[in-house]
């Protein structure tokens, strides 16, 4: 009881982050979370941006920041146990890789990478390594979505048969997701989350993939890809899934599961500006709404993972469950590319989310984008 008091307090053991990649992420829903974690602490950022290096650790009292090709010194430096790593998805091997060959955690940002082979690359690193390797995926932590994912398996909409999904922002055409081509556009940055929330509520991995794509020549992107996406999944026992992503639509974020009894649609369904809603949830008869509490989702996933650290426990989600995202993303890509059905080899998961892994840490007050340094959302 002592323990937990003093974690609480602030006052027992901490992990030390360093930060690596000051963008909007990072500054406007990770740090302000770290402190009221208890088990966590900021000690170095890592940006190639002097500014903003000079306005965060000034606002965060962090005393030590690295430019990226100072990266390997950091590691070195034994001043740091573990990074939170956001640099863009296709500079995410670049750091994981090393950073777990020198002893150091990692809590990566969602998707993995952009390639199998680089996905596997990062585990490769990881094996050889005592150190541990999170993939950020803020859901497995996030009430909603745990008791969806509970409801399901207890068989409370019977079997189910059908998942839909929309997730769309209108992003800013000079943000960079939207100037380099298919690794940067929707499939990869926003598909993660429906795919994952299905894979999850199935319990099972897919076995066909089909895509189609679309450009919209007045969305102000670079015509070189698919601005908005829809995907079709095929699972075991008959289970269909279809999910569209968008950067060119209006903000949306909900998906829908159907099974034989009864049927769960989340309204918000991935966003962490408020709390999670089934709207609604129908079991029987009669349809009812019901919200969650509003939690900061990168903080719970921070405690989350530095008590695995100091703990020496397992971290689900690892970066199994990044690779398994991945492979189906790069069949939906090749899917677009080809205009054909591509098929998934089969395979089964490790570990499955548990109710054991819910965190309630309340939600932090965010900067507004005008108080992050050279950077914001990058939707309009």
């Amino acid at each position: 009881m002592a323990s937990i008091i003093k974690q609480a307090l602030g006052l027992g053991p901490k992990v030390r982050y360093a930060v690596v990649g000051l963008g909007d992420i990072s500054q406007r829903a990770f740090m302000p979370g770290v402190k009221h974690t208890g088990n966590s602490e900021m000690v170095a950022l890592v940006t190639g941006d002097p500014k903003k290096a000079e306005d965060l650790c000034k606002k965060y009292s962090i005393k030590d920041s690295y430019s990226y090709e100072q990266f390997d010194q950091l590691i070195q430096s034994k001043t740091i146990d573990a990074i939170y790593l956001a640099t863009p998805n296709w500079r995410h091997a670049e750091f994981a890789v090393p950073a777990l060959k020198a002893g150091i955690h990692v809590l990566l940002e969602k998707p993995m990478e952009v390639t199998v082979e680089k996905c596997e690359e990062i585990l490769a690193a990881q094996k050889t390594s005592n150190a541990k390797l999170m993939i950020a995926y803020r859901l497995h932590f996030e009430p909603a979505t745990i008791s969806a994912v509970e409801k399901v398996r207890a068989g409370e909409i019977g079997t189910p048969l059908m998942f839909s999904s929309t997730f769309s922002q209108p992003l800013d055409p000079k943000n960079h997701r939207g100037q380099n081509g298919v690794k940067g556009g929707p499939l990869f940055d926003m598909g993660t989350y429906p795919l994952n929330a299905v894979r999850n509520l199935y319990g099972t991995e897919p076995l066909e993939v089909f895509a189609f794509g679309t450009r919209h020549p007045e969305s102000g992107f670079s015509q070189d890809f698919d601005d908005t996406v829809a995907v079709n999944l095929v699972f075991p026992d008959n289970k269909l899934a279809q999910f569209t992503v968008s950067y060119f639509g209006n903000g949306v974020n909900d998906y829908t599961i159907v099974g034989t009894k009864g049927s769960i649609r989340l309204d918000p369904g991935y966003m962490y500006d408020s709390g999670l809603e089934f709207k609604p949830i129908q079991i029987g008869e009669k349809p009812k709404n019901e919200k969650f509490k509003h939690t900061d989702h990168f903080g719970g996933e921070l405690k989350y993972f530095s008590d695995c650290i100091l703990k020496n426990e397992e971290v689900e989600p690892d970066g199994e469950e990044g690779l398994l995202d991945i492979r189906v993303l790069v069949a939906a890509a090749k899917s677009l590319e080809t205009k054909s059905v591509q098929k998934l080899e089969p395979r089964k998961r490790s570990k499955q989310i548990t109710s054991a892994q819910e965190q309630t840490l309340g939600a932090v007050s965010q900067p507004s984008a005008s108080e992050e340094t050279n950077a914001k959302p990058p939707a309009k």
